[in-house]
């Protein structure tokens, strides 16, 4: 697939899923795998928008690319917003407690990184890489 590049913006997240969803469709994922995909993506996404861009007072993009060979599908997720290692952010705690009892943060990430085959970050020069197999 072509790649998209789209602004860093909450507006892109729809165009970022329908580019994802249309990927994983193109690739053969079954639906649930197609699901967590995209919920994973937008989990990233997000944050990239909101904390890497928005928070820190910057503008810039996002582009999305999608790799498909006969073993897998891969998105990378590129942008120039701050630094954002999703690994160095903390596991959220008491995974075992109700809802209400958890505290707020990091749930996101969390199953962001953990509900894809593979998930690998890399900062290279002035961009953030996430890469989801």
């Amino acid at each position: 697939m072509e790649p998209l590049t789209v602004p860093g913006t909450l507006n892109s997240l729809s165009t970022i899923r329908k580019y994802v969803t249309a990927a994983a469709e193109m690739a053969g994922l079954d639906k649930r795998a197609a699901y967590r995909l995209a919920l994973a993506v937008d989990e990233i996404a997000t944050n990239i928008i909101v904390h890497g861009y928005n928070e820190a007072g910057l503008e810039g993009g996002v582009k999305v690319q999608a790799l498909i060979d006969d073993m897998s599908l891969t998105i990378t997720l590129e942008d120039t917003a701050k630094a954002f290692n999703p690994f160095e952010s903390p596991s959220p705690n008491g995974l075992d407690q109700p809802l209400e009892e958890r505290q707020n943060g990091g749930l996101g990430v969390y199953l962001a990184t953990q509900n894809v085959d593979q998930f690998l970050y890399e900062r290279v020069a002035d961009r953030n890489r996430n890469v989801f197999i």
